[in-house]
C-alpha cells in the first residue's frame, strides 16, 4: 500500500541536516493543503487539525514502498512522536485528508502538534516559509 505524507514548515522547504537524508528519499507529488490551524512555535510551526475554515499549505510526498516503515520511524523520532506513548509525544502522526489543486483528495500521514497553543501566534496565511539560520 502506498504511504503518503503531508509536510509543512521546515520539512516542506528546507529539511534540517539530521533528517534531510530521509526527506530526500521521498517522492514529491506536489502542493497540497489540509484543514487546520498553523501556529508559530518559535523554532518550527505546529499544525492543529480540526478547523474547517482554515487551511495549512504544504507538500505531499510519497514514501518508497520498500522502506516506508523505516523512514516513518526516523521521521517519528525527529518529530518527537513515540507510537508507544502518544499522549506523551510532542507531535502525533495521524491520518488526514490531503487536498490538492485539480486532483481528488487523498488520505495520508501528517504530524499534528499536541502541545498547548493558547499563547502561540496563529500563522493566519497557513504558509510557513521560514528559512533556517
Amino acid at each position: 500500500m502506498k504511504q503518503l505524507l503531508f509536510v509543512y514548515g521546515t520539512l516542506a522547504e528546507h529539511p534540517p541536516r539530521e533528517i534531510a537524508d530521509v526527506v530526500h528519499r521521498l517522492e514529491l507529488i506536489g502542493d497540497g493543503f489540509i484543514f487546520g490551524r498553523l501556529y508559530d512555535l518559535g523554532e518550527y510551526p505546529g499544525a492543529v487539525l480540526g478547523s474547517w475554515r482554515d487551511k495549512i499549505f504544504g507538500k505531499l510526498l510519497r514514501l518508497p514502498e520498500d522502506d516506508a516503515e523505516t523512514l516513518l520511524c526516523r521521521l517519528d523520532a525527529y518529530e518527537g512522536y513515540d507510537p508507544k506513548d502518544p499522549t506523551g509525544s510532542l507531535f502525533i502522526r495521524c491520518r488526514t485528508t490531503i487536498n490538492r489543486p485539480n486532483h481528488s483528495p487523498v488520505i495520508g500521514w501528517v504530524y499534528e502538534y499536541r502541545g498547548g497553543v493558547k499563547s502561540r501566534p496563529l500563522i493566519k496565511s497557513g504558509h510557513c516559509s521560514r528559512v533556517p539560520e
